[in-house]
């Protein structure tokens, strides 16, 4: 581990310490999705390796010292006063992580200096700027501000000789509006109030006009611009930074606080500008009163907004951001946005923001890469050379290092979170960040070497821990979501136990193994063991938001599941007053349970991208000279899903019904999840996740008419979902009031014994095609003759079963054991079960166990 003082980004230090070569730095990157298709092969399965598998490796990080080049006033410098470096050994000893993950032994070196460097770097903020906090309320001093009667204006831009602000207010001529420069490299000019009006009108054009050393004056947009705007009638026209400061009477003033967090993320993804189902970019007003209705009655909790900040490329989807503190104009000012987000609140909903600081749009005269005229990296928002450029995305890569990005990016959050109200925020292409060679052609296979080694770009690290620590002191109930591919140990651990603070990370590989699945296998080449180890393999403590598609998979070029499943047919087949093609039943069958199995087993909370939810058919193509400029496949055609006689409806009232079942029961929050059958010759996976029992059947053609199933607790158990129901465009084979009673399996307590593993099980009926989910009935309803539910709509009605700890549940069980002992030998007896499914070698849970064991103490619950 390296002993002495790290370099540090500080007031007058804007450099950065990196422990990678040269050669580790010059690696190129790609997009995350892209990414993400190259290593689907191997990361589907080893990628992310759960924290009871023990790893054995010698740590052979290195972490070596820098030279350091004096001369400047603005220069990388070693922190040697030691009133700045607070944190000691003993701070960094115990390490929380490691405990949770003790295969990361090994790699507390490379923790070690992660942490110190982290705790150092606050300390610095503390000591020069008032703190973290402080130090993230750049907006108010950088940009345009009101102070003392006037507008202050100022920028950063230490490669400047001589710099000027101008626009509308002075007729674009700043020679009467000259700017000075502080030894930090600080421009800023004071504007005073003219006869008690601002010297910048609001809504009015403004730039800022600099001299760079060859002596040639340029104009940029502000850095901090609040807001951006182009000539829409002018192609191809630069775009302005515009002062945003309304009066009193203009500004939107939120009226609704923020809902709750939910226990379980069901977020919508969506882009307003392509929400609408016209041919045209939408509005924020228009998506806030037509989409998010839609949304809030398809009992989603959460709305993921795409493309806020400002982007001159619309067909970019939002990633190749220009402006970071500017809403994105195309769709309206930023009271219209301040509208949508109150309005979501209004509905319940919470509101996650696509946050991109992974990279900034390489553009120049429009972007934040404008201000780079060939100065250093200490001096600039972005590393020089090949580290600095992305070439594959053609984007401009941040120094992470550098004080004032530190400054930049982090007040970039806190100006969405207190100005808008968004409730957090997915950063987009954090597998970009964490490593220099970006992840590209890195097959991650969950070796940890992979991602603790020279390979690790520290700088970013830290800067995601600050991120996470600052969203977290200002708004502790915030969520936040990482876009990562590689499964890096501790991205979703808290920043005090050393790990980097996500609350969520993107299960990225689910999606390509459908899409693998889809394009490569034929139904009875379907593998139920594959399946469930792909969605069950992640890390243990560390929690996925699983996805069975997102606008990756919608985009130009690629297919949604709907259209893989359908393809063609789905011009002429989706009409309910015919009967349906073989080709429509099945795929109308396989989007139910391909999403729904997404979202029951693959994480702990679950994403939807507009429209999919319906089977939304096509792809998504912006606007761009191959296409015309057309908008007739960048909008969302609502009507589809609105028309009565069409099979759209179906799928939207499943997706509606899916939402609803964690409403009721939250199973996506219960830490409890047991694979019990993965049977391949029946084709059928049957799991338990909370107090629910799921029989998912993947046969195209067998339906298993008494099929055994193993369960947790004895009891009745009755449907709670059905994908074969009625109102979910199915054939009705399975009823909905007919009560399922458990029988004991094997010794109470020894699991081999015991049926699949489980103390108890039921019979059901499982037809080809179809997934089914069962609940326990409550005492209490067992023993009320009325209270038989005529269909799932009245199943999903039924309060949730209690979540309780182990030795209440154990009671419960105890409880109904001994004032129903025998009673199930009274009622009508299920078909008898024709299927012999085979035990997979899982061991009980502690639960089990312990469940187990209090069952053993009572006789009456002993097999007969």
């Amino acid at each position: 581990m390296l002993r002495s003082s790290p370099l540090l980004a500080t007031p007058s230090a804007f450099g950065s310490f990196s422990s990678s070569s040269n050669k580790t730095r010059s690696l190129i990157s790609t997009t995350n999705r892209q990414i993400a298709k190259q290593l689907a092969a191997g990361f589907g399965r080893g990628s992310q390796k759960l924290l009871w598998r023990q790893h054995v490796f010698s740590c052979n990080t290195v972490y070596g010292n820098g030279k350091v080049n004096y001369g400047s006033p603005i220069s990388a410098v070693m922190i040697d006063d030691s009133s700045t470096m607070m944190t000691s050994e003993e701070d960094t000893e115990n390490i929380g992580i490691l405990d949770v993950d003790p295969a990361l032994q090994p790699f507390k070196d490379h923790f070690q200096y992660r942490i110190k460097k982290y705790k150092d770097q606050k300390n610095l903020f503390e000591k020069y700027e008032g703190g973290l906090e402080e130090f993230a309320k750049g907006y108010l001093r950088f940009g345009f501000n009101r102070e003392e009667d006037g507008i202050v204006y100022r920028e950063w831009a230490p490669a400047a000789q001589e710099a000027q602000v101008i626009g509308d207010f002075n007729g674009w001529d700043g020679s009467n509006h000259q700017m000075e420069k502080n030894q930090f490299g600080v421009w800023s000019i004071k504007l005073p109030d003219s006869e008690g009006n601002p010297a910048i009108p609001h809504n009015s054009r403004v730039k800022f006009r600099f001299k760079h050393g060859d002596g040639v004056w340029i104009d940029r947009i502000p850095a901090w611009i609040k807001y951006a705007t182009v000539d829409p009638t002018s192609f191809g026209a630069p775009y302005d930074g515009v002062h945003w400061d309304p009066p009193p009477s203009e500004r939107y003033e939120f009226k609704y606080p923020r809902p709750p967090k939910p226990k379980a993320p069901r977020i919508y993804e969506a882009h307003v500008g392509m929400s609408s189902s016209e041919p045209r970019i939408n509005s924020y007003r228009e998506f806030a009163d037509d989409v998010l209705p839609r949304i809030q009655a398809n009992n989603y909790n959460t709305v993921q907004l795409m493309a806020v900040m400002e982007h001159s490329y619309y067909a970019s989807f939002g990633y190749h951001v220009t402006n970071f503190f500017a809403v994105s104009s195309r769709s309206g000012t930023p009271e219209d946005l301040k509208y949508l987000i109150d309005k979501a609140h209004s509905l319940g909903l919470q509101i996650l923001m696509d946050v991109v600081h992974s990279h900034a749009s390489n553009n120049v005269t429009d972007g934040l890469n404008g201000f780079d005229v060939g100065q250093s990296s200490q001096d600039s928002y972005f590393h020089t050379g090949e580290r600095g450029y992305h070439k594959l995305w053609d984007s401009r890569l941040f120094n992470y290092g550098n004080w004032e990005v530190l400054r930049f990016l982090l007040s970039n959050l806190r100006w969405w979170l207190e100005e808008f109200k968004f409730d957090g925020f997915r950063l987009d292409g954090v597998t970009s960040m964490l490593y220099h060679h970006h992840g590209i052609n890195m097959a991650f296979t969950g070796n940890y070497n992979e991602y603790f080694s020279e390979a690790t770009d520290v700088d970013a690290v830290v800067y995601l821990m600050l991120a996470n620590s600052l969203i977290q002191s200002i708004l502790p109930d915030a969520t936040v979501i990482a876009e990562d591919v590689s499964g890096m140990p501790g991205l979703g651990r808290p920043v005090f136990e050393g790990g980097i603070g996500f609350d969520y990370r993107l299960a990225m590989a689910i999606p390509d193994k459908w899409i693998d699945y889809l394009k490569n296998k034929n139904d009875e080449e379907w593998s139920m063991k594959d399946l469930s180890s792909s969605l069950t393999n992640r890390r243990y403590t560390e929690k996925c938001i699983s996805y069975a598609e997102s606008h990756d998979q919608s985009i130009v070029g690629d297919k949604t599941i709907a259209f893989f499943l359908m393809d063609k047919e789905m011009y002429s087949g989706m009409s309910s007053l015919t009967d349906a093609s073989p080709t429509i039943e099945r795929g109308m069958a396989l989007h139910k349970m391909i999403h729904f199995f997404t979202m029951a087993l693959g994480g702990e909370g679950y994403l939807n991208f507009m429209g999919n939810e319906f089977g939304h058919p096509e792809w998504i193509d912006f606007p761009r000279e191959g296409n015309g400029w057309s908008y007739e496949k960048c909008r969302r055609q609502w009507n589809l899903v609105d028309t009565d006689h069409l099979r759209y409806k179906f799928l939207n009232a499943f997706d509606r019904a899916m939402n609803a079942l964690d409403d009721k029961f939250s199973f996506l929050s219960s830490t409890k999840q047991i694979v019990s059958s993965t049977d391949e010759d029946d084709k059928v996976i049957v799991f338990e996740r909370g107090d629910l029992v799921f029989v998912f059947n993947f046969h195209p053609e067998n339906t298993h008419e008494g099929y055994k199933v193993g369960c947790d607790f004895p009891g009745k158990y009755r449907v709670a979902l059905d994908s074969d129901a009625l109102e979910f465009g199915g054939h009705g084979r399975v009823g909905h009031d007919a009560d399922h009673f458990t029988s004991p399996e094997g010794i109470p307590g020894v699991p081999e014994t015991n049926f699949n593993n489980r103390p108890n099980s039921f019979k059901v009926l499982s037809p080809a095609h179809t997934c089914v989910v069962y609940y326990r009935l409550e005492e209490s309803s067992v023993e009320n003759k009325n209270s038989t539910l005529g269909s799932v709509s009245e199943t999903l009605q039924v309060a949730a079963s209690k979540r309780e700890n182990v030795e209440e549940s154990a009671t419960v069980v105890d409880r109904i054991a001994e004032e129903n002992p025998r009673k199930t030998n009274d009622k009508k007896k299920l078909p008898i079960d024709r299927a012999t499914p085979k035990s997979i070698e899982e061991p009980a849970s502690v639960v089990d166990k312990k469940i187990a064991a209090t069952k053993l103490e009572d006789p009456e619950v002993k097999e007969t």
